[in-house]
């Protein structure tokens, strides 16, 4: 059986050595937290990027993107063209009370349409409102950080290896035809010279023959 009241003089011993610690509570909203670059706070859309092909919507597993949508007709660029049909945006919108914040959207996205914004503070008294239309999701992308730069000690994009592998071939070959075109014109031109020399030869020994029949 322990001795009594040693329980309580054990609480009060790790309250008194948590007193004297330096304390790591942020006072927020005072005191803003410094969030990592790629916080996911809140979806920002970049409209003019947007050719409305439903890959976000189709993707979502929650189904809270609300995309709608019509077609035109665009006339032709040039006279004799033909006339194309394009999708306009109506209705882009984002139910942040469903959403879950996986990323699948703005990672499926092949226009570079959607960005992550580190912003997370919009919270509603009605729920209703998180449901973002796309000009409430327009001003987010005011907010989304630039891009990282890119670290020079990190391995090249294969990407960017193959293209310029590409170029380098593409390169080599235009100055290998360059140089078989200035070898097969330097090879014309000396057949020339030596045409011309045999024209002269010839010319003057008929001159000589000649002189010399006179003379006999």
């Amino acid at each position: 059986m322990g001795i009594p009241g040693s329980g309580l003089a054990k609480g009060l011993a790790v309250t008194l050595r948590t007193m004297t610690r330096k304390s790591h509570t942020a006072q927020y909203p005072d005191a803003q937290p410094e969030l990592p670059p790629r916080t996911r706070g809140v979806i920002g859309l970049f409209e003019e990027n947007c050719t409305v092909c439903m890959l976000c919507a189709r993707e979502c597993p929650d189904w809270c993107i609300y995309i709608d949508s019509h077609k035109e007709t665009v006339p032709p660029a040039a006279p004799g063209g033909r006339e194309r049909s394009r999708n306009v945006l109506d209705r882009f919108a984002i139910d942040f009370a469903l959403c879950m914040y996986c990323g699948i959207c703005i990672e499926v996205c092949p226009f570079d349409a959607l960005f992550w914004s580190p912003e997370f503070e919009y919270a509603e008294e009605d729920i209703r409102d998180l449901t973002h239309e796309r000009d409430k999701l327009r001003e987010w992308m005011w907010t989304v950080p630039a891009p990282p730069a890119l670290d020079p000690r990190a391995e090249e994009p294969k990407e960017l290896a193959a293209a310029r592998k590409a170029a380098d071939k593409l390169a080599a070959a235009e100055a290998a035809q360059a140089a078989e075109a200035a070898q097969a014109e330097a090879e014309r031109g000396s057949g020339g010279t030596e045409s011309g020399t045999g024209g002269t030869e010839h010319g003057t020994g008929t001159g000589n023959e000649t002189g010399n029949g006179a003379a006999s």
